[in-house]
């Protein structure tokens, strides 16, 4: 018996996660210091760089929508569906959310919204799976 899709994607998605943190944690000591990574940062910092805050930012906002994914592949798991929401909504979801942070970070405007709107999207169809599946 091996994991199911979903799951997998949910891994994925933490992996992906994972990798923004360390990013958003190296951009931000690369413009502040080593000396500033390892205090108890008490200090008001002046705000990041563009390009770290654009990585910094795009972090949290991978934050704001991670818990509400996983809370629906966790229902949809429990329900025991297992279906083309659940698969193409998580699918959609990890790949708005690559997409995004590529054009958010690279500056790109209002296209990024697009790829934030697929993940969402993603997202909910994954959620609807256990309430529209007979």
């Amino acid at each position: 018996m091996g994991i199911d899709f979903e799951l997998s994607m949910l891994a994925a998605t933490i992996v992906w996660g994972f990798f923004q943190l360390v990013a958003a944690a190296q951009a931000a000591n690369v413009q502040y210091g080593l000396r500033w990574a390892a205090s108890p940062r008490d200090v008001e910092m002046p705000p990041l760089k563009p390009i770290p805050g654009r990585i910094n930012r795009n972090f949290r906002n991978y934050m704001e929508t991670f818990p509400f994914f996983v809370a629906a592949i966790l229902i949809a798991h429990v329900a025991g569906i297992h279906n083309g929401l659940t698969y193409w909504g998580s699918i959609a979801y990890l790949g708005g959310r690559i997409g995004y942070s590529a054009l958010y970070i690279s500056g790109v405007p209002l296209v990024r919204s697009l790829f934030w709107n697929i993940a969402s999207f993603g997202m909910l169809a994954v959620l609807a799976a256990p309430f529209v599946t007979h």
